[in-house]
């Protein structure tokens, strides 16, 4: 006897039945056939839901087009009601879904959507951008390989709890709104990206309170031994040491090939994107702060470069087998020789790092995340153990300063205004017979410091401003400068000079940003580096070129502008000095000194106009810098690239040094003295940065800066406006480091990045603003062949907030990242 075949059906099988029916009524109402790989994932829920397995309905992009996606929505809709249990979302390398289509896919389900696998997502910087704002429902993300580059994942992301941005060779920083929406992220990992700033990683990673897994590098056993992860339970002091961030991970097949943790999907790290995928992210990116998908082949070189030298990650550089640096080819292999080769963390040597982000090179790298996330776990594989915590404590108070002047807790700055004023009405309040007695504590000196370390610490991001400067009536219109060197006028805060790689000296007001006076050097002048100003006559300042040109200048009597031709207004010029790399103006501003690549150095007389005399041989190499002490007229200092650090007295008649000081390696690239002329700052080839006292070249304090091995990395140091720190910055780095002058504790470091890979920066010269606590100015310039220079303003005590919408108005300025 016949039967309907319904009849047979189970009612499960009857409800997965149901929905086959509405998804093709619904592809018949939008003029489209139905797609088989739709109907077949119906057809496998309801096979996995017959065998007690859970009932999942898993969505393969790659079998989807645009066409296919409205029907799919239409029956979506239902399926929160209904016995499937999960959803997973996947792309595979050859999907040709729109972007829009994806995430509306992906928002159609709101409790059930479990795993989302992006990795080497192809749908552009439109899509990531609407993700990270938006957000998304899921519970498991997963974004390899994507082109994120100042992550803002600041939408609602209510029920993630893990997140994979694997090799995310464009990452390099976090805006100060991530991962504000992510409440239950318990596991993170960002391996083989481009993240380096410890104190930017921390601030953003402080607002996940339920983190309790975090990964910049794998560490691997080297017995290829597995073991489960902390998050699986067990006591973490008795477990091994390596484990992987999510379970279900066999350790063989994850060592031979990988495994992606969030999907359980195998993936091979030496095939992350194939050429054709790379051809179609090779878009333009120059409007986006936060996407960048401009430098992927040269992305993935550094990377390569990266991963080839894993295995020499956990030793320190071998400094006799640095190379020559005759070619920039060279240069730069001996530098990643360099980086590289830097010792990781304490970590036994049985384990081998892989995949390593460049954070992890950072000295105490582990020592600090563990010290600053109390509620981690596990760290790069390694479980986080009573004895490492307490370890970390220690190494934090050691190496590192929480705010500035040793300030334990964060504060706001109203609390401090308030306490002031409270303090000051108690104390008018006091009988006319009666002092006022004020603690250190409460003095005002005491209260300033308090307000800078409130500022600094209530954002992690400071303000950045790329100067630049107009109303200069030049003959050709409108130009750009490239500022080789500038200084700080001394006196008058809102003036500046620079002097440029075309031989221009401008003087400025940094402040509003007008070009306030302007010499063409017309080929008079080639590269300016060498700038001093009078102190006692402030309208007056010399500069020089590397020509050997050397030319005081009044700018009371230099015209505002000059076009056509070069004018010798305003300017008195001195006998030259040959390859010139410095000059600076005594205390009484009788006298100045010039030094370049040579043994000598020369002495001029700025009343006369003439040479007084050249004191030869003073080193056995080229003198890069020499600078006169602060208060005393005739007290000067050399450095060297033979070393030596030398003291002189001209009441002495420099024939034999005061005392010379040796750097430990490498040649000395400048020295300068402490606002007080208590201490001498010397600053040696590759971050080798001594405090040394003035009255005898003792070392006071050596900072506790990595070299990166690279003997072109020329480093530059000096004070703040003030002796309490110091800043420090290298030509092989993007990096500038800010220091207790003190104890020598590293107090923030200050990231310079420009757009994409290819943008990358570097420190060529940096100031303390004198009348600003905390300000700076950064002659950064570009790692490129004829890169451009610019001069970037950083204000630690203000945060980016503070100039809303700035970031998208500049042109040029560069991403900053720091942290608080």
């Amino acid at each position: 006897m016949n039967t309907d075949r319904s009849d047979e059906l189970s009612p499960a099988s009857e409800s997965f039945l149901g929905w086959r029916l509405r998804y093709i009524d619904s592809c018949k109402r939008h003029g489209v056939l139905p797609n088989t790989e739709i109907l077949s994932g119906f057809l496998k829920a309801e096979v996995k839901k017959s065998c007690n397995e859970i009932c999942s309905l898993e969505i393969i992009l790659d079998h989807l087009e645009d066409i296919d996606v409205p029907p799919l929505l239409d029956v979506c809709a239902n399926i929160e009601t209904s016995e499937i249990e999960v959803v997973d979302i996947r792309n595979g390398p050859n999907c040709a879904l729109h972007g829009e289509y994806a995430l509306s896919l992906m928002r159609a389900f709101i409790q059930k959507l479990q795993v989302v696998d992006l990795q080497d997502l192809p749908f552009g910087k439109d899509f990531l951008r609407e993700l990270s704002q938006k957000g998304l429902a899921c519970q498991i993300l997963n974004l390899r390989s994507s082109h994120f580059r100042n992550l803002n994942m600041a939408g609602k992301f209510m029920q993630i709890h893990t997140l994979n941005l694997d090799f995310s060779t464009s990452l390099t920083s976090f805006q100060e709104d991530c991962f504000t929406c992510m409440p239950i992220l318990t596991c993170l990992s960002m391996c083989e990206t481009r993240v380096a700033n410890l104190w930017t990683t921390i601030a953003a990673l402080s607002k996940l309170s339920s983190l309790v897994e975090l990964r910049f590098q794998k560490w691997i056993c080297c017995n290829d031994s597995a073991f489960p992860s902390a998050s699986s339970g067990g006591n973490l002091e008795d477990q091994p040491d390596v484990r992987e961030l999510l379970t279900d991970i066999d350790e063989e097949s994850y060592l031979n090939q990988g495994t992606d943790e969030a999907t359980g999907n195998v993936f091979s790290f030496d095939n992350i994107a194939t050429g054709q995928q790379v051809q179609s992210m090779m878009e333009d990116s120059s409007d986006d702060n936060e996407v960048d998908f401009s430098s992927y082949w040269q992305e993935f070189d550094y990377m390569d470069m990266l991963a080839n030298f894993s295995s020499g990650w956990n030793r320190q550089v071998n400094l006799q087998s640095e190379l020559s640096s005759g070619t920039s080819g060279n240069k730069k292999e001996e530098s990643l020789h360099g980086y590289f080769g830097r010792h990781i963390a304490d970590v036994p040597s049985k384990y081998i790092s892989h995949h390593a982000s460049p954070i992890c090179f950072e000295k105490h790298y582990r020592e600090y995340m563990i010290a600053s996330l109390p509620n981690l776990k596990v760290l790069d594989n390694l479980p986080v153990r009573k004895i490492d915590s307490e370890r970390a404590a220690v190494t934090f108070s050691q190496y590192f300063e929480y705010l500035p002047y040793n300030r334990k807790h964060k504060e706001s700055a109203v609390s401090i205004l308030h306490k002031r004023e409270i303090k000051d009405t108690r104390s008018h309040m006091l009988s006319k017979n009666q002092k006022p007695s004020y603690s250190h504590g409460n003095s005002q000196y005491s209260y300033t410091r308090s307000l800078c370390a409130a500022k600094l610490g209530s954002s992690a991001w400071p303000l950045l401003h790329s100067l630049s400067v107009s109303g200069c009536d030049l003959s050709d219109g409108s130009r750009s400068f490239r500022p080789r060197q500038f200084e700080y006028h001394p006196s008058l805060s809102s003036i500046m000079v620079f002097g440029t790689l075309d031989g221009e000296v401008v003087v400025v007001n940094h402040e509003n940003e007008k070009v306030v006076r302007y010499v063409s050097s017309l080929g008079a002048m080639n590269s300016v580096l060498g700038l001093c100003w009078l102190k006692k006559y402030p309208s007056k300042f010399i500069a020089g070129s590397d020509s050997g040109l050397l030319k005081l200048y009044d700018i009371e009597h230099m015209p505002p502008t000059i076009t056509g031709m070069y004018s010798a207004a305003g300017s008195i010029t001195f006998d030259d000095f040959d390859q010139l790399t410095s000059v600076h103006v005594n205390s009484t501003d009788e006298l100045f000194l010039a030094s370049g690549y040579s043994k000598n150095v020369a002495l001029y007389d700025i009343n006369s106009g003439r040479r007084i005399q050249v004191f030869t041989d003073v080193h056995r190499e080229h003198i890069n810098v020499v600078k006169f002490s602060n208060h005393s007229p005739s007290v000067f200092a050399t450095s060297s690239f033979d070393q030596d650090v030398k003291l002189w007295d001209l009441r002495q008649k420099p024939i034999q040094p005061c005392y010379t000081t040796t750097s430990v390696s490498r040649g000395n690239v400048m020295v300068c003295f402490s606002p007080d002329d208590h201490y001498l700052l010397a600053s040696a080839v590759d971050n080798e940065v001594r405090q040394l006292l003035a009255v005898d070249g003792r070392l006071h304090l050596s900072f506790d800066i990595a070299p990166t091995g690279s003997s072109q990395n020329y480093t530059r140091s000096y004070y703040m406006n003030g002796r309490d720190y110091i800043i420090s910055g290298s030509c092989d780095e993007h990096v500038v480091r800010v220091c207790c002058a003190q104890t020598g504790r590293r107090l923030r470091d200050i990231s310079l990045e420009g757009k994409g890979l290819g943008n990358s920066m570097y420190v060529q010269s940096l100031r303390g603003d004198p009348f600003r606590d905390f300000n700076m100015s950064i002659l950064a310039a570009y790692m490129r062949p004829n890169s451009r220079y610019e001069i970037v303003k950083v204000n630690l005590l203000a945060s980016c907030g503070d100039a809303m919408g700035y970031s998208k108005t500049r042109d040029s300025c560069p991403s900053i990242s720091m942290g608080g």
